[in-house]
């Protein structure tokens, strides 16, 4: 290999860091103090991740966060959504002034683009300075060739911004790529940093989860974990409500979360058993969700079927939405099978409550979506954290005015099932209390060193 050929290697593989970034030039008024405080931190970090609960205003701060790249660069923006999403950044931007253009790879007159993640591939990094990221915990549902692709899209924008309700309990995976995406650091330099692999021995170190599923992997090293915390609060801010950065909580107050849990019984315990028994195993788990398919659906159905209120129905397998919508009279489903426009018009016709009742996955349809109009939900049991959480705040969020049901619909051996989603929601409050608390250590610091009074020279000098 040639000089020039390892150069460009190296050219190739490494982070354009551009320092920091710079004052903003224009913080409206119609952001909240709160938002007025994140998005200056942002703005002056240059690359950063918001961590931010749903209904906290993240679509507006990160709009006000490209019109100030805009306005620095005299560049352009690109903003990447989940699927239907881009239509609410649309309204917003048309609410506040901020002009915006939706594209599927064309650049034209508008300097803040919006897109798809599915449509990323139409365009060419070199054409932004900053890139946005709605979101940004959904980067782990693409297949890794996604993933590797937006990575590299952003890796050498001078101004990146992830936005995101908040990280899977103790997920590493997603902390380290998005440090990674951001250009500090690399994820397996987090690791090595801060973890040590205890796959053959789990009781080494405090095993806060794991970085690959399945058994503990990668604990903390003896005295690595407040330092970790620390290092994720120098380039993210995580806040649950305002008063976790000093600011007043009195309009942002969450209406009751009701989860109601309906046990359904099989036609017939499973093969080899008398009686309903729990299911151990992932294997056995899918044999329960098979064998009790039609009870459960049957059940979910009949709890939306005569209210006259909008709803949603979670599904995890295709027979599953497929049974729903045929039981649910008027229900539409948005399913794997659609278009990406067909489901956009779905997500579209059901937020502007031409659809009352909605049935898809969380895999399409849990993320950035804004469904305040509902306050019911069904769900069937998953093993997933983030999934659920991300389902259930599409209507229980920041803004909403009445008391939101979740009606949990699962079979008598899906006990473990429920069980288990408890559990990782407590590691969840556990790893928010953790970014908060080291977050707020770190303002403190910040706020320490700040010169509050002018320098005197003594005469003699």
């Amino acid at each position: 290999m040639s000089a020039a050929d390892y150069q460009a290697f190296v050219d190739a593989k490494s982070q354009l860091d551009g320092g920091s970034g710079f004052e903003p030039s224009w913080l409206p008024d119609c952001l909240f103090d709160f938002q007025r405080a994140l998005v200056d931190w942002a703005l002056r970090k240059g690359r950063a991740a918001l961590m931010e609960e749903c209904g906290l205003g993240k679509t507006l701060q990160e709009l006000v966060w490209a019109q100030n790249v805009v306005r620095q660069t005299n560049g352009r923006v690109l903003i990447l959504t989940p699927l239907a999403v881009a239509h609410q950044f649309v309204r917003e931007a048309e609410k506040f002034g901020v002009e915006v253009a939706r594209s599927s790879g064309e650049l034209g007159a508008a300097r803040i683009l919006i897109t798809n993640y599915e449509r990323l591939h139409h365009f060419d990094a070199a054409d932004f300075d900053g890139v946005a990221c709605d979101e940004s915990s959904i980067l782990k549902s693409f297949d890794g060739t996604t993933r590797a692709a937006i990575t590299e899209f952003m890796r050498t924008r001078p101004y990146r911004l992830l936005a995101t309700a908040t990280p899977a309990p103790n997920d590493f995976i997603e902390l380290g790529t998005s440090s990674e995406a951001l250009g500090h650091l690399g994820f397996m330099d987090m690791l090595s940093r801060f973890f040590k692999n205890a796959r053959n021995n789990a009781s080494l170190g405090r095993a806060w989860g794991t970085a690959g599923g399945g058994a503990p992997q990668w604990t903390f090293k003896g005295h690595a974990e407040r330092p970790f915390w620390r290092w994720v609060a120098s380039w993210a801010r995580a806040i649950r409500k305002p008063s976790d950065l000093g600011f007043d909580d009195a309009r942002f107050a969450l209406t009751n979360l009701v989860e109601r849990v309906h046990v359904v019984a099989a036609t017939k315990p499973r093969d080899g058993f008398l009686f309903a028994m729990p299911a151990h195993g992932l294997s056995e788990e899918r044999e329960e969700r098979r064998r009790t398919l039609r009870e459960r659906c049957e059940k979910a159905a009949s709890l939306v079927a005569d209210t006259g209120q909008p709803a949603v129905c979670w599904a995890h397998l295709n027979d599953e939405g497929d049974l729903l919508e045929n039981l649910v009279p008027g229900a539409v489903q948005v399913s794997g099978r659609d278009s990406d426009d067909e489901k956009e018009e779905k997500f579209l016709a059901f937020g502007s409550g031409h659809v009352r009742v909605l049935v898809t996955k969380p895999v399409i349809g849990a993320w950035g979506l804004n469904w305040q109009h509902c306050a019911h939900a069904t769900m069937f049991a998953s093993h997933s954290f983030e999934q659920s959480y991300q389902s259930i705040r599409r209507m229980h969020r920041f803004g909403q005015t009445r008391d939101v049901v979740v009606d949990h619909v699962l079979s008598d051996g899906e006990g473990n099932v429920l069980g288990n989603l408890r559990r990782k929601a407590e590691q969840a409050e556990r790893m928010y209390a953790e970014l908060v608390s080291n977050m707020a250590a770190e303002l403190s610091i910040v706020r320490a060193t700040e010169p509050t009074q002018p320098m005197k020279v003594p005469a003699w000098l």
